[in-house]
């Protein structure tokens, strides 16, 4: 399926003979994928959410993209007791926006709430008996059993980020927002000037130290300000975002639309990068607690029914180098993928066929309430093809259009249809959040417990395989795990995978030193 537009007002854009830029030498003027709905960077696992917490907030360490970290508020840290003591020391000079010093007890504080929302910092928290900050510059954990993953637990890019934070915020309880954005990171949240659904504004944090030392990449290294604001605006319309990056309105587009690269590629003002070679995959989640998704073998018999390559061309259209399948539980790229069980996603799709399997398997007419974000472009092409194909195997299908924001709330609903519940949704994470069973939100079988991701899959069987990854030994053993995971997956459905894809970024080529990752906005400036 081909997604094509003729957008001769974005054509008229190459042919402005020159561009007054609008905006101050000092400002950067971004555009945004979708709205930022919600603030709070312990509380969603939504990538728009990760890019404004990286602004605001700061972590504990880095990570490289390499599998690597490096001290980032730390100074420096130490392990002994064989790997169950580990104590990190603050780097001085560590201020929050509001003036206050940054000290250990707010890192304790931070760490213990991020930890009930995300699926890794749970697992270290399982795995440790004492959290504690012994002065103002030390925190110490004492573990019940080696933990090694414990810098990247506390300074990865996958989202929720272990953002710090004031303690008088991180005690906030981890299933309420925190709507006071005081945190130690290179730019200050500027709440007044927030316009909901339209615009976000950052200041650069003039009392922020970047570390002295280390390679700018990913969220490592120092994060230097050349910038005095960032505004980061929210444009629906993927024509007009075109026009304001052709004539110079804007600086950055964090997620051009793939069937207006060949418009970009013709400007020679403006570059496409690849930030993330693992780029982006994209899923459609079920609600395990309603049925008819709460039958197994209806789940299983849809897989037979799924062509990726049709899901990746209603997203990417004609720019087909991007796609990335065949696509499992690991994104291509991450060295946990695997090829187990992958033959259920090959070969010819006999969609009559998997028609009957359902009917067999007890489908018995129910509405499907598919609830689709029509403001975020790649996840509505790809609820328009789920759409068909649940029709097309003789499913009842009522279509929800709605916004990201609502989508984000409804999916909370455990209900049943007839109450405001849901069947099923498309989403998207970036390759870095789902690389392994570390972080990996959908792949995690606590559906019973109250930080599980919608849609509410449980499976102790999946949560045993998880603890034994992170007690392997070394990467061999990781994967073989790895490949038992993915054979479970298989069986128990808990989301279909739907493909990969890598997408470029766009920014005037006046601008230099931009980061590989994600979108970040330190070590940026104008040339």
């Amino acid at each position: 399926m081909h997604r094509r537009s003729f957008l001769a007002t974005a054509a008229a854009g190459l042919a402005l003979p020159s561009v007054v830029r609008a905006q101050s030498a000092s400002t950067l003027r971004f555009i945004a994928e979708i709205d930022l709905t919600f603030l709070d960077p312990h509380f969603t696992p939504a990538n728009v959410t990760r890019s404004h917490g990286f602004m605001v907030f700061d972590t504990l360490f880095g990570e490289d993209g390499k599998g690597g970290t490096s001290h980032q508020m730390l100074e420096g840290h130490t392990v002994e007791d064989a790997g169950k003591l580990w104590t990190l020391t603050l780097r001085d000079g560590l201020l929050f926006h509001d003036g206050e010093r940054v000290l250990a007890r707010d890192c304790v504080a931070s760490i213990r709430r991020w930890a009930r929302r995300d699926p890794i910092g749970e697992a270290m928290m399982a795995a440790t008996d004492e959290l504690s900050a012994p002065n103002d510059k030390t925190i110490v954990f004492r573990l019940k059993k080696p933990f090694p993953l414990l810098p990247y637990a506390l300074g990865k890019v996958a989202s929720p980020i272990c953002a710090i934070m004031p303690a008088r915020l991180a005690e906030t309880d981890a299933f309420k927002q925190v709507t006071e954005m005081v945190g130690s990171g290179p730019f200050r949240f500027l709440a007044n000037e927030r316009v909901q659904g339209a615009r976000n504004v950052y200041a650069k944090f003039d009392k922020y130290v970047p570390r002295k030392d280390g390679t700018v990449t990913w969220s490592a290294g120092p994060k230097v300000v050349n910038f005095d604001r960032v505004v980061w605006t929210t444009i629906p319309d993927n024509a007009t975002k075109a026009n304001a990056m052709l004539a110079g309105e804007h600086d950055w587009w964090a997620n051009p639309g793939y069937d207006l690269l060949p418009l970009l590629r013709k400007s020679p003002r403006i570059a496409l990068q690849v930030l993330n070679e693992m780029g982006g995959v994209t899923m459609v989640r079920s609600n395990m607690l309603q049925p008819p998704f709460n039958n197994v073998a209806i789940r299983r018999a849809l897989l037979k029914a799924i062509d990726q390559r049709a899901f990746m061309e209603a997203i990417v259209g004609d720019e087909t180098d991007f796609i990335r399948n065949p696509y499992g539980v690991f994104p291509n790229g991450s060295p946990m993928v695997s090829k187990v069980g992958m033959e259920v996603l090959a070969g010819p799709r006999d969609v009559a066929k998997v028609r009957e399997e359902i009917k067999a398997a007890g489908y018995a007419g129910e509405k499907i309430v598919l609830i689709v974000p029509t403001d975020y472009q790649d996840l509505k092409a790809t609820a328009d093809v789920w759409a068909d194909l649940l029709k097309r195997c003789g499913m009842d299908v009522d279509y929800v259009a709605t916004d990201w924001g609502q989508m984000l709330t409804r999916r909370n609903n455990k209900g049943p249809v007839t109450q405001g519940g849901w069947s099923c949704f498309t989403t998207g994470w970036s390759g870095s959040s789902v690389d392994t069973p570390a972080g990996h939100p959908p792949l995690r079988g606590n559906g019973d417990s109250q930080a599980a991701w919608p849609g509410w899959y449980v499976s102790p069987k999946m949560e045993a395989l998880r603890t034994e990854w992170f007690d392997a030994p070394d990467v061999a053993a990781q994967k073989a795990i790895c490949d038992r995971i993915q054979a479970l997956f298989f069986e128990e459905v808990p989301y279909w995978p739907v493909g990969q894809a890598v997408g470029p970024t766009a920014y005037r080529k006046d601008l230099t030193g931009v980061v590989d990752g994600h979108t970040v906005f330190w070590n940026v400036r104008r040339a």
